[in-house]
């Protein structure tokens, strides 16, 4: 069977969805699309912004942009420069983003397992008869050096339930955060739903920050599940693979 499910590969346009449902607003970061004057605005409010392509995938051309006593560092990868002034540093993303569509969102301080930063992979699947059901969690653990934690820029696949014991948030902390996230996943798919027609998966990328509260970082409407395989209990990848057998996913 044809892998059916509909895809969206805008961040803006999802972004704007999800801002117009009162109960997801709050785990959305602040984004704004890439400019002069939306990147004053954004680094004069964080000490830390990230540059993303609108329409990017898999971590890839992820710039971090961080204050300095100095002035500003962005950092691609590992690769990091220096600016002394904002007008400098909005020169090079320009140059860098060229005809792309770039957004600008808010820095999340990721929490730390056992030193490493990480997030959380949210698989939301309809099933059958229509009804959305958070089938999966997963972290993806990143390298300190790193700018993006996704298994193609290095990061590694880990179970939910052992990254949480890594970290430094209460063991009655975990079910509380896995229900929230299941709760929030399965409100994320209503809403694609009343935007749009066709969806029958996507995988919402959660950052926690340091004082347990949830980030939306953005939602893929075509979520990558290969990583799994390198877990040693491949039951999450089996189950999202049996929820998905209707909408052709098969491999």
């Amino acid at each position: 069977m044809k892998y059916k499910s509909s895809t969206i590969k805008s961040k803006w346009l999802k972004t704007q969805w999800l801002l117009e449902d009162p109960y997801i607003q709050k785990y959305i970061p602040h984004t704004l699309p890439f400019n002069q004057r939306n990147l004053i605005s954004m680094l004069d409010d964080y000490t830390s912004v990230f540059f993303k392509p609108t329409n990017g995938s898999g971590g890839k051309n992820i710039i971090r942009i961080r204050k300095t006593a100095s002035g500003y560092q962005s950092q691609l990868k590992t690769s990091k420069t220096s600016y002394s002034t904002a007008a400098q540093l909005y020169r090079e993303l320009n140059r860098f983003a060229g005809s792309r569509p770039y957004l600008l969102q808010k820095g999340i301080r990721l929490a730390r397992s056992n030193g490493k930063p990480f997030d959380i992979r949210v698989m939301v699947q309809k099933t059958k008869q229509g009804a959305w059901v958070s089938t999966a969690l997963f972290s993806k653990v990143g390298s300190p050096n790193k700018v993006a934690t996704n298994y193609n820029q290095g990061g590694t696949i880990k179970t939910f339930g052992k990254t949480m014991k890594g970290t430094d948030f209460s063991s009655t902390f975990t079910p509380y955060l896995e229900l929230e996230l299941k709760r929030l996943g399965v409100a994320v798919g209503e809403s694609f739903d009343r935007h749009y027609k066709g969806f029958h998966e996507l995988g919402l990328d959660v950052a926690v920050d340091s004082k347990g509260r949830a980030w939306i970082l953005e939602v893929n409407t075509r979520p990558q599940i290969y990583p799994l395989k390198a877990l040693n209990d491949k039951s999450l990848y089996h189950k999202i693979l049996s929820y998905g057998k209707h909408y052709g996913r098969y491999k």
